[in-house]
């Protein structure tokens, strides 16, 4: 079962992260204000670097299942 592998626990919180980053920026995008200017472009870098290691972890996930 899925649920038993510790790499697919990983990519499950990677993901998470990535959607909680995400949120985060679309609340502040809404709301506007002082918040956004200040932190929108930092924001979103962190969502870049957070969905690129998220993407390799699942690549990783599915060649170490390929090769199972």
């Amino acid at each position: 079962m899925l649920l038993e592998e510790p790499l697919f626990i990983v990519v499950a919180i990677a993901c998470l992260v990535v959607v909680g980053i995400l949120l985060t920026g679309i609340g502040g995008f809404a709301k506007g204000g002082d918040f956004n200017r200040k932190h929108a472009n930092r924001i979103m870098r962190w969502r870049i670097y957070a969905q690129f290691i998220a993407i390799l972890l699942i690549l990783l996930f599915v060649w170490v299942q390929k090769g199972s």
